[in-house]
């Protein structure tokens, strides 16, 4: 008699923002996001500088939600879900917090790609979606043993969701993926008609 146990599970949280109050908090993440990309000249150097396609605020802009108070709406949002994903995870965090250290706006062009990347100094990242039109990419996740899989034979077509090398979550506007910081991902071809706009964010153990 056989017996097969499951170890290092990697854990992804989602949650769903819908209703009125989401709606409304979607356009107007939306309206400012737009308005960022338009006034935020520094972003816009450091995105032509570095062949960034499409925006972002990363470089340019730390105090988004003290800046504009949509983003301080979204922050107390993602609090409590983070809280809840750290209690998910078991971790001890020794009587201190996971605090967010920084958000920064995402804009996505058609064609645009975001490369494969980690957040390092940080327990955990993640994603709020704002706009996603038909055909914008999903997030794609990968396996974090992939590396070591020198000698490995490639997964079957139909593999179970748990044994393939990589995962892929199409987000809905409202979305909010969660993962562990050192979880290698990246968004694929944007094949939509029009821009894909999100929100990205790190937090880290104070």
């Amino acid at each position: 008699m056989a017996n097969i146990d499951t170890f290092f599970v990697t854990k992804v949280y989602r949650a769903e923002l819908t209703g009125p109050k989401a709606e409304t908090l979607n356009q107007e993440l939306e309206a400012a996001c737009l308005s960022l990309a338009e006034d935020d000249e520094a972003g816009q150097r450091w995105c032509e500088k570095n062949a960034y396609p499409g925006y972002t605020s990363y470089a340019s802009l730390n105090d988004l939600p003290w800046r504009i108070p949509v983003f301080g709406q979204l922050l107390k949002n993602l609090d409590s879900h983070v809280s809840a994903f750290a209690k998910e995870l078991e971790f001890d965090l020794k009587g201190r917090k996971l605090v967010m250290d920084s958000l920064w706006v995402n804009i996505l062009p058609p064609g645009g790609v975001h490369t494969s990347h980690i957040h390092p100094h940080s327990v955990i990242s993640g994603t709020y979606y704002v706009t996603i039109p038909e055909g914008a990419s999903a997030l794609k996740l990968e396996d974090p043993r992939l590396g070591f899989m020198m000698a490995a034979p490639p997964r079957k077509a139909k593999a179970k969701p748990e044994n393939r090398q990589f995962a892929y979550m199409k987000p809905n506007p409202g979305t909010i993926l969660l993962w562990e910081s050192w979880l290698r991902h990246e968004v694929p071809l944007n094949e939509a008609e029009s821009e894909r706009i999100s929100v990205s964010f790190n937090y880290a153990w104070q």
